[in-house]
């Protein structure tokens, strides 16, 4: 190191990645602040120094580096106090002021580092040891270049923990070609296990199989679920309106999440447009909303206690999930960067058709977002053991915005009414409407329909019927199903597959959990 490289990083303040020091016999002082350099908690991966010789001002003391303070301070890293062994670097800098004696640590790939038992790191300037959920960070981190959580065998779950009849037919038919499917001979142990979800060398699910089609998620993973609230106000202090569970397997639960934005959360607005035209505006864009609670579920750290919160306030959303930025993704390169906590899930929930993994949600939530007249999002990538998003509603204003950019249609408008007459008009209006209302419409008129058939308690037989479904089994996966405990009931709750099962209508302001 030169002198001049030495004085860039004395002109730095004490941070995450410098400590300065006088002291030349405090050894602990010493292997504390290696340890904590090699644990690189804030993960920028920039090398950290040591400086001695040098006070806290950055001046230096007049140190004398001689051999034996050398060979005491390299020692550290072979003296077996710092498990595993830091990489690290020492060098003498002498300069017209004095001796600085550099030790230069890099970030370990392998992490947490430890000395004499106790981890250590850098929290600003200070030196801190780490507490569980920051010791957990570092864990996944050393995940990062081994195998990741949901890819490891769940030693406590049985063959039996899975619901077989979801992975063969609700996941397998979109995940695997059916030229496959209709040659497969395997046993189904050896199916699960080629997707990543079944351990073979221990007899038992992974995680991610827990997580895509376990009976009983919460059993093995006691955060495994998302927690919906509806407050009242703006804030947590205000009163509740509805809360709801969601912790079924996530081939059942994201359909549901699905049902959940498109009969409670999404709500359209009327905006005059013209004297006779109304333009539909939302208070969220549903691709938007759905996007970012896919991407909680996709990234949620499963070793959490903590759920998914999806809470719903008088003027905005917000969405959070247990783990922050993974691997290569940081403060500094999101969103721009990404990385997956979960592979496996990710792989799944592509193929059930939930994400894209392009690394392009982000940004398209952003747009979606701006053409709806919603102000953008904001994500809180600087918790550590946390990721939180916060949407803003369509405000009135916004709505106005979104008026003026149909403008030019009403000034069109005018001169075809003044031209083509009131029937025309009427005509003009109503083709109008039908190209501005949301996407989806089919499937959102259907489900209300539903949902207005059973105002009083009708089997699946009269519900296919009312639908003109020939096929029962999908009447119930694609309309009923994702609506349970949501909008509609089971009048026998403990005997799902009961021949006289029915389904009827929650009333509005009633809590399922």
């Amino acid at each position: 190191m030169t002198i001049e490289e030495l004085n860039d990083i004395l002109a730095i303040d004490e941070s995450y990645h410098i400590e300065r020091t006088i002291s030349t016999g405090n050894m602990d002082k010493f292997q504390e602040a290696i340890c904590a350099f090699a644990n690189d908690l804030p993960g920028k991966r920039q090398k950290g120094y040591l400086l001695i010789g040098v006070y806290d001002d950055g001046r230096i003391s007049g140190l004398n580096v001689d051999d034996s303070l050398m060979k005491k301070i390299s020692g550290i890293r072979s003296d077996g106090n710092i498990i595993p062994l830091p990489v690290m670097n020492t060098e003498k800098v002498e300069t017209p002021e004095g001796d600085v004696l550099v030790v230069e640590v890099t970030p370990s790939l392998i992490p947490p580092v430890r000395y004499r038992g106790r981890t250590f790191i850098r929290i600003g300037p200070r030196r801190d040891i780490a507490t569980e959920a920051e010791e957990r960070i570092l864990f996944e981190r050393r995940a990062a270049f081994m195998a990741t959580f949901d890819a490891t065998p769940c030693f406590a779950a049985k063959l039996e923990d899975l619901d077989l009849d979801v992975f063969r037919n609700k996941f397998l038919p979109k995940a695997v070609s059916l030229d496959i499917l209709e040659s497969e001979t395997r046993p189904v142990e050896e199916q699960l296990a080629a997707l990543g979800m079944f351990d073979l060398a221990n007899n038992c699910p992974t995680f991610a199989g827990i997580i895509l089609f376990g009976r009983n998620p919460r059993k093995f993973m006691p955060g495994a679920y998302v927690q919906y609230v509806s407050f009242e106000g703006t804030d947590k202090t205000s009163n509740v309106v509805n809360e709801r569970e969601f912790s079924e397997n996530y081939c059942e639960l994201l359909p549901k999440l699905e049902s959940l934005l498109e009969m409670s959360i999404i709500k359209q607005y009327p905006v005059p447009a013209s004297m006779l035209r109304e333009d539909m505006v939302k208070n969220y864009p549903y691709w938007a909303i759905r996007e970012l609670l896919m991407n909680g579920c996709m990234h949620r750290d499963l070793q959490s206690n903590t759920p998914l919160r999806f809470y719903e306030f008088s003027d905005h959303l917000e969405i959070t999930n247990a783990g922050g930025l993974y691997g290569n993704a940081r403060p500094e390169n999101f969103p721009k960067i990404n990385d997956y906590r979960n592979p496996i899930i990710a792989g799944a929930m592509k193929s059930l058709g939930y994400v894209n993994r392009y690394n392009r949600g982000i940004g398209q939530v952003q747009k979606e977002l701006s053409e709806n007249g919603n102000p953008p999002a904001q994500f809180d990538v600087t918790l550590l053991t946390a990721f939180a998003v916060e949407v803003k509603k369509c405000t009135s204003q916004a709505k106005k915005v979104h008026q003026s950019k149909v403008q030019k249609y009403t000034s069109q408008d005018k001169k075809g009414h003044q031209s083509e007459g009131t029937s025309q008009t009427t005509k003009g209006h109503q083709s109008h409407n039908e190209e501005h209302r949301p996407f989806g419409k089919n499937i959102l008129t259907l489900k209300e329909r539903v949902v207005d058939f059973c105002s009083a308690p009708k089997s699946i037989t009269e519900i296919a019927s009312f639908l003109g479904v020939k096929n029962k089994r999908k009447a119930r996966e694609r309309y009923i199903d994702p609506q349970l405990g949501i909008t509609l009931e089971r009048t026998i709750p403990d005997k799902p597959t009961s021949r006289l099962q029915k389904y009827v209508a929650i009333k509005k302001g009633t809590s399922q959990k």
